[in-house]
């Protein structure tokens, strides 16, 4: 203990490093830094508020941000910043580390009950926005493919799979550009990676995704190795180019729309597709 205080590894809820004599009064907040564990560079701040009540808070999660810590993946995640600012703050729902986009948070356990339950029911309406790897010969699609492990060597890696769980995704080409497409995803589950495995189901997998329309290899490699330059290439861009762009549900006698724009590193994807594969990619990987 005194070796961590020593090195400034132990300071009070402010951030001021304590003194080995430092005596504890039995009410203080301490935060204990773990080399190896805790993360060394300071918090980002709390992703931007969308939308707010008394009850819950709809965040715009930047990509690269987690939800919820997991595993060892040792990082700043968004539910220990929502708690700095509201302490009894829970997840009402996630979306991958690499997407951006609405972010539902609940102050309190009975709002978080709620919305789980309108989760559940299918009662919430989901809005993506994507951009595909390369052509898509279809106008609009509707997949309703249920969904479970791949079984491969990939454990996360999901499928479609006649014994999987239901899933339902409607996609609309909106636009069309540079051998590539802006996609409009609507989903009505909230399967693991669902979006990803249906796309990539028509043969229509995301720009920039690094387990689903490429060879494993690229998946293993990002793995062992971190986002190498290689892997980046392989995909397209940094990460896969997948955006929340829009939540909608009932609470409360009242229905609550809230939407992001599309983040600016997709924007410059769609717009000057020149400045890929690697635009990003030293500032996500680090």
């Amino acid at each position: 203990m005194s070796l961590h205080c020593k090195n400034g590894l132990i300071t009070d809820f402010e951030g001021t490093a304590l003194r080995p004599a430092y005596r504890l009064k039995g009410t203080e907040v301490l935060r204990i830094l773990v080399p190896g564990i805790a993360p060394t560079t300071a918090p980002p701040p709390l992703p931007e508020i969308l939308f707010e009540n008394d009850h819950l808070a709809v965040l715009n999660k930047p990509a690269g941000l987690i939800c919820h810590p997991a595993g060892g993946d040792h990082q700043y995640a968004v539910i220990g910043l929502a708690r700095e600012r509201w302490p009894k703050v829970d997840l009402a729902h996630r979306i991958d580390k690499e997407t951006s986009g609405v972010l539902v948070v609940s102050k309190d356990a009975e709002t978080n009950i709620a919305i789980k339950a309108a989760f559940k029911a299918g009662s919430v309406s989901k809005k993506y926005l994507a951009i595909s790897r390369g052509p898509v010969a279809w106008d609009q699609q509707v997949v309703d493919a249920p969904i479970g492990a791949d079984g491969g060597d990939i454990r996360i890696k999901m499928a479609v799979r006649t014994d999987g769980l239901p899933a339902k995704s409607t996609f609309q080409v909106i636009k069309r550009a540079n051998d590539r497409a802006l996609i409009e995803a609507k989903i009505s589950t909230g399967r693991t990676h669902q979006i990803r495995v249906h796309l990539d189901h028509l043969e229509a997998s995301l720009l920039g995704d690094k387990l689903y329309g490429v060879p494993s290899s690229v998946f293993l490699e990002a793995w062992e190795q971190g986002v190498t330059e290689s892997v980046v290439r392989a995909a397209g861009a940094p990460r896969h180019a997948l955006h929340a762009a829009e939540i909608s549900f009932s609470f409360k006698g009242e229905t609550i729309t809230t939407t992001a724009p599309l983040p600016d590193d997709m924007q410059r994807w769609w717009t000057s597709p020149t400045c890929l594969p690697l635009d990003g990619w030293t500032s996500l990987s680090r």
